[in-house]
């Protein structure tokens, strides 16, 4: 899927996006590594493709959800700061947490 936004181009079946279903409900999903050395940085880079991809997806797929998935160990440290907490639900963010070492999602969170 291909949306076209200003002068860039959002391409929703990159490497990094992925739709699925889990169970009935129809699912996109925003992987991130968070392997910068600045986790703020990369959160405010993830959280400005989310809501645009968001966006895009309530025009052109308005029965997908998308979520944003996250390391464990991102999640159990920089994701427990009350400001990014604040940031996740002003922002509605859906999150999937994963273990990359194992692959596996270790917990929903919408």
């Amino acid at each position: 899927m291909r949306a076209e936004f200003g002068q860039m181009y959002i391409d929703l079946g990159a490497e990094k996006i992925l739709a699925a279903e889990r169970g009935s409900q129809k699912i996109a999903v925003e992987i991130k590594s968070f392997i910068q050395n600045s986790p703020i940085s990369e959160f405010h880079t993830a959280l400005g493709q989310f809501i645009n991809y968001r966006t895009i997806l309530a025009e052109q797929d308005p029965d997908r959800v998308l979520y944003l998935a996250v390391p464990r160990d991102t999640y159990s440290s920089f994701f427990s700061l009350k400001l990014i907490q604040s940031i996740v639900v002003e922002n509605r963010l859906k999150l999937i947490v994963y273990r990359p070492e194992h692959e596996v999602i270790s917990q929903w969170i919408s």
